[in-house]
């Protein structure tokens, strides 16, 4: 059984706060891909000592453990997701900056093919669409 992310933070010795907690009950319950700035709007609700600050800081210890995935789009922006999540691959719509969230066995399959024809194996990958809807 894969632990949670406030299991994962304790197991890398790391301390957890109540504002680590506020943030990562936030990120666990997201059902989108927050930025730091709707991260720490939504945590304010659960501690309003929180810092835009603090949300950065955290984010980068959470994100260097291994708890949390940045997802640096191309716009600038970085969106965040808890890391324990299945594997899945991104579509970024460019009019609304929405993420949706697929993914394709495919895909995945090719991605092998491919790597083995250029002798290599795959350890880690990620791939974002940039789409606009078809009109």
């Amino acid at each position: 059984m894969k632990p949670t992310p406030k299991q994962a933070l304790r197991e890398t010795g790391v301390r957890v706060t109540r504002q680590r907690e506020a943030l990562l009950k936030v990120l666990t319950e997201s059902e989108d891909h927050p930025d730091a700035a709707e991260l720490h709007r939504r945590a304010r609700t659960l501690d309003d000592s929180l810092s835009l600050a603090t949300v950065y800081r955290t984010l980068s210890v959470l994100e260097r453990e291994g708890v949390v995935l940045r997802l640096a789009l191309e716009n600038g922006g970085a969106r965040y997701e808890v890391a324990d999540a299945p594997h899945h691959d991104h579509i970024v719509d460019l009019d609304t900056g929405q993420i949706t969230e697929f993914r394709s066995e495919k895909i995945e399959q090719l991605q092998r093919e491919i790597a083995a024809e250029l002798g290599y194996d795959i350890i880690h990958h990620r791939m974002e669409l940039y789409c606009r809807k078809k009109t």
